[in-house]
């Protein structure tokens, strides 16, 4: 994901702070390879669900989710390591925010209890290209509250995915989500959104989950970008924690996140970050 306002300081650099580059059309051959990493890290989420449950520890599951990745896809966590110019490196190989945390928690001796809700974020890399999504997780039994929010903001990501083809527009996909989940009681986190994504693990356009019809950059076949929004329960505030990475409702409300990769075509899109385990499309509503 890419924040807006102060988002070099809060995140990936997936900023729309950042100064815009071209945007990269992909070939046939860049565009076969994203779906091979996109379906692999599709399937790290796969691997991983039947291990969230009561007990288990964010540190664990990244463990497993790491060792998965390198040991049986031989592929690279593109988290790990990872180090906008001037921050410390992000520490683990996969994000995992719970609860009111936004984004990008770093895994650790956290443990999971009955009714938490959990974003796994999951970006990894194959010959060179990156395949990035994330799901939300119930731990044990949600409540109705929590169920519903991460139930909206799935229906959300594929209410802006459904408005991708050639000659919409970004905006159309930031006023799908908008106008559905403002009308649901929610609120839209705008200091993060989509990006680019390719050989680069962020690259242009950016892709903000909030806007007007008939606005924004024209999309063209051969595009590829993440379509990922983050929807707070109460009011949109974020703010950073002192470890540098992970972001939190500032009310201590819920917050949800999905994502998916996406490839603009002629006629409509691919989601390229799917596979055996992945939800079916969602349109609550």
């Amino acid at each position: 994901m890419i924040s807006v306002g102060d988002a070099r300081k809060l995140q990936f650099p997936n900023s729309t702070d950042r100064k815009p580059m071209a945007v990269k059309i992909k070939n046939p051959e860049e565009i076969e390879k994203m779906r091979v990493a996109g379906k692999l890290a599709s399937e790290v989420l796969d691997f991983i669900t039947p291990h969230i449950k009561p007990g288990v520890t964010t540190g664990k599951l990244d463990a497993l989710c790491h060792d998965y990745m390198v040991n049986v896809q031989k592929t690279v966590p593109a988290p790990l390591n990872y180090a906008p110019p001037g921050y410390n490196p992000y520490p683990k190989s996969i994000c995992t925010s719970v609860n009111h945390q936004v984004c990008h928690g770093i895994p650790g001796e956290r443990v999971l209890k009955l009714g938490d809700i959990v974003n796994i974020d999951v970006t990894v890399i194959k010959d060179g290209y990156h395949g990035d999504t994330s799901r939300m997780f119930y731990v044990g039994e949600p409540s109705i509250q929590a169920r519903r929010l991460c139930e909206i903001t799935c229906a959300a990501m594929w209410r802006g995915i459904a408005q991708i083809k050639a000659g919409k527009h970004l905006g159309d996909i930031g006023y799908a989500i908008q106008s559905f989940v403002e009308a649901q009681g929610y609120s839209v986190v705008r200091e993060f959104c989509g990006h680019g994504i390719g050989e680069v693990f962020h690259e242009d356009p950016q892709v903000v989950h909030y806007g007007k019809t008939g606005e924004g950059m024209q999309l063209k076949a051969g595009m590829i970008f993440t379509v990922e929004p983050m929807i707070n329960a109460g009011k949109s505030g974020i703010r950073q924690l002192a470890d540098g990475w992970t972001i939190v409702t500032k009310d201590h409300s819920l917050s949800a996140q999905w994502e998916h990769t996406v490839l603009v075509t002629e006629t409509g899109y691919e989601v390229l970050t799917l596979s055996a385990g992945s939800p079916a499309p969602a349109y609550t509503s």
